[in-house]
């Protein structure tokens, strides 16, 4: 079946307002009017048809493909509860570097209030991080966002748009291999 996503939907539904204003518009003006009022909308439009739509990725699409997972012998029991991360240097999509794009995963605060969030890893499943080793490093987004954003629950999954960078980050908590600069958060 044939479906538009939204930002397809919003290009078609321009290209008919616009051209229905211009009709109407058109009408009225004189002949040099009429030429800058083309050329407006010409150069309006185009800004329109480029803005940019962000590439939907899942968590897969940041393991190269041609990766394979090492076998590991089963971790060391360690009875002061310290996790050690399954693999730190995961190897990352470098083709995915600067990219705008819009991924689904579940939060772990790092800065911010009870209300809002300014930085967060985002990670494949719930409790990463927290109750279990945190996954490979190329499995984890550190997030960060020029202002704070709500999150209604931590529970929830969350999908998060920005753009995406293969320098990593370091913490206490694990290692990450990418970074987003965070632009929306919405439900998933």
């Amino acid at each position: 079946m044939f479906s538009l996503s939204f930002f397809e939907k919003a290009r078609f539904a321009s290209f008919f307002y616009l051209r229905f204003v211009f009709i109407q518009m058109f009408k009225g003006l004189r002949m040099h009017g009429k030429y800058f009022f083309l050329s407006v909308c010409l150069l309006s439009f185009t800004f329109a048809l480029n803005a940019q739509a962000p590439k939907e990725l899942y968590w897969e699409d940041l393991v190269p493909t041609d990766f394979v997972v090492p076998e590991a012998p089963p971790p060391a029991i360690d009875h002061e509860g310290n996790m050690t991360q399954a693999q730190p240097n995961a190897p990352l999509v470098e083709s995915l570097d600067g990219m705008l794009v819009k991924i689904p995963g579940f939060v772990v605060p790092l800065e911010g209030d009870p209300d809002a969030l300014t930085e967060f890893l985002l990670v494949p499943y719930f409790g990463a991080c927290i109750h279990v080793p945190p996954p490979p490093s190329n499995q984890i987004v550190y997030v960060r966002f020029s202002e704070p954003v709500p999150i209604d629950n931590l529970y929830d999954a969350v999908w998060v748009t920005g753009r995406l960078s293969t320098q990593g980050w370091k913490g206490d908590i694990a290692s990450v291999g990418y970074r987003l600069s965070g632009s929306a958060v919405s439900a998933f």
